[in-house]
């Protein structure tokens, strides 16, 4: 049985990837920082045994390698928020990957889901006046491309709150550096990732995801099917 984790659990994306998983029935480890608080469905979760929480600070290396022990794939799901910390993007999206990077090779813990941004690594965007956050996400990108993993980077478009959408919308994916904007859901972000763990054809790539009411609701294999 998959054990998955799901580090940045307590982070909007995040918490739904943990959400998504337990409805497909997976086993969940969710990675949060000691101080966070976890959203009522996953407080609920714990509560009722369902789901194992970690909680730890990802730059100690001892207790990242205890928290990832027996799993079997992890997501990435941590990333910067906007702040008056400019170094903070740097932390979490390039140093803070590649810590978990190397804590999955120490384990052998292959399968491996990164969560980035649409244009990373692009220098001339507003978002970079936030510590060049793109900037350090490709950084991050590139990090877990050299590992040797069984890697996917899902780059996701302008994230929405409103979970309404997953439903009525179709996710237009893309290789790399094909999207420029346009929004998707968080959730239906997070069942795109939990459906790339699941095809081997998504291994060694990056998709870009954005999705609208006119894109046909396509399943992610299908598209793999289409443009292996």
């Amino acid at each position: 049985m998959t054990q998955l984790a799901v580090s940045g659990a307590s982070g909007k994306t995040g918490w739904r990837v943990v959400v998504e998983a337990l409805k497909r029935g997976q086993s969940v480890r969710a990675i949060v920082r000691p101080a966070s608080v976890l959203p009522p469905a996953l407080a609920q979760a714990e509560q009722d045994g369902r789901l194992d929480v970690c909680r730890l600070e990802l730059d100690t290396a001892e207790a990242l390698l205890h928290a990832l022990q027996g799993c079997t794939a992890l997501v990435i799901a941590t990333g910067a928020r906007p702040s008056i910390n400019l170094a903070g993007p740097l932390q979490v999206d390039a140093w803070g990957v590649q810590a978990q990077v190397q804590a999955c090779r120490s384990l052998g813990l292959q399968r491996v889901l990164l969560v980035s941004s649409l244009c990373a690594g692009r220098w001339l965007h507003p978002l970079n006046l936030f510590g060049l956050i793109l900037v350090w996400k490709r950084v991050g990108e590139r990090c877990l491309e050299r590992s040797g993993l069984d890697w996917t980077v899902i780059r996701p478009g302008g994230l929405s709150e409103d979970d309404n959408r997953s439903t009525t919308e179709g996710v237009l994916v893309t290789d790399a550096d094909q999207q420029q904007s346009n929004s998707i859901p968080r959730r239906l972000v997070a069942q795109v990732c939990l459906d790339a763990l699941e095809q081997p054809r998504a291994c060694g790539r990056i998709l870009e995801i954005t999705s609208s009411p006119g894109q046909p609701q396509q399943p992610l294999a299908q598209w793999l099917d289409q443009n292996a």
